[in-house]
């Protein structure tokens, strides 16, 4: 019988595409050589991660797999009273993008005018009404099976916050999910906070420190790299973001792999970091010719295909480097370390 392979899980957000992690979920957990230890999750990652974790809490794999997939057909229920839909040309020619849609164009414009505090003072949120039917937080902070760290930003420190298990609530995962020029700042005990994604999309420190796995699969949803320079200001403030949510990420990266190239070459023994294996799977070849606007498609065919998208990379990324773990990091490390050289 084949031995158990134990990893920890780096879960990115990116609103509607966070649909391509459920669809990495759903494979992992249907394979029996692979056991989750924890996740660290960000916006939508959060959101699956304490989906699964309520899920293993009343049941096994087999209930996590399917409250995944009815977490995200509630959200998909929930976008179809949502004005924020596709055209019919865009439907007709499989173009999943919003940028044309005029409920779309009404809310970006608007989001760069006016405060969410003057356009939405009831600070109405569905998609928090979605995560409290479906999470019971109470079997959360009891799970056993699963440990579980959301980020979210302090908008008056700017430092990033990790709630763990034992402290998650509704508030703290919508924190994480908090988009400045969306959503009024999130309360939690008397400090506000912004989504996650600003310090840490997701962070891997709790990875290191608090659990034992060793390998540590990233799951990357946001671009890293666009090879065309943006052009108009819808592309530019896109591509701004998706550098600021991958920024905090990357400088993590690169001082885990700098530490343990420093000190690996003392023969110095620097504990987790030492011991952590890195890995890495990445949405960006099939995610990157989506528009910005298309995290807000909550279509159920969309979703579906973003899914697939994930299990069909899992499954790929599986056949070839699950012998990787417990032995080495895949991840190209030599290359994030001459990249981390060539910037000094």
């Amino acid at each position: 019988m084949t031995e158990k392979k134990r990893i920890d899980l780096a879960l990115q957000g990116g609103g509607a595409h966070g649909a391509f992690t459920w669809g990495v979920l759903d494979r992992l957990l249907e394979d029996e050589r692979i056991e989750i230890e924890a996740i660290s999750g960000t916006s939508a990652g959060a959101m699956n991660g304490v989906v699964m974790a309520d899920a293993l809490t009343r049941g096994d794999r087999h209930t996590a797999r399917q409250a995944l997939r009815d977490f995200w057909q509630a959200v998909s229920r929930a976008g179809m009273a949502s004005p924020i839909r596709r055209t019919p040309l865009d439907m007709l020619t499989g173009n999943w993008s919003l940028d044309y849609s005029p409920g779309y164009l009404a809310m970006d414009l608007m989001s760069r005018l006016v405060s969410p505090y003057q356009f939405n003072p009831f600070d109405v949120n569905p998609l928090r009404d979605i995560v409290a039917s479906r999470v019971d937080f109470a079997r959360v902070r009891a799970c056993q099976d699963l440990e579980l760290f959301v980020t979210a930003t302090n908008v008056r420190s700017g430092k990033q916050r990790v709630f763990r298990r034992e402290e998650m609530s509704l508030d703290a995962v919508m924190a994480s999910a908090c988009l400045p020029t969306v959503f009024q700042a999130v309360e939690i005990d008397g400090e506000a906070y912004w989504d996650g994604g600003y310090t840490g999309n997701p962070t891997l420190t709790p990875l290191l420190y608090d659990c034992s796995a060793g390998d540590i699969l990233l799951v990357q949803i946001t671009p890293m790299y666009r090879s065309e320079v943006p052009q108009t200001a819808a592309e530019i403030l896109n591509r701004l973001n998706e550098i600021t949510f991958n920024t905090a990420l990357i400088k993590e990266v690169r001082t885990i792999v700098m530490l343990q190239k420093l000190l690996g070459d003392h023969d110095i023994d620097i504990g987790c970091y030492q011991e952590a294996r890195l890995h890495h799977l990445s949405g960006d070849e099939v995610l990157s010719h989506l528009s910005v606007s298309s995290k807000l498609n909550a279509e159920w065919a969309f979703l579906c295909h973003l899914h697939d998208l994930g299990r069909t990379t899992t499954e790929a990324w599986l056949a070839e480097h699950f012998d990787d773990l417990g032995q080495h990091s895949s991840l190209d490390l030599e290359r994030v370390y001459r990249e981390t050289e060539t910037i000094r």
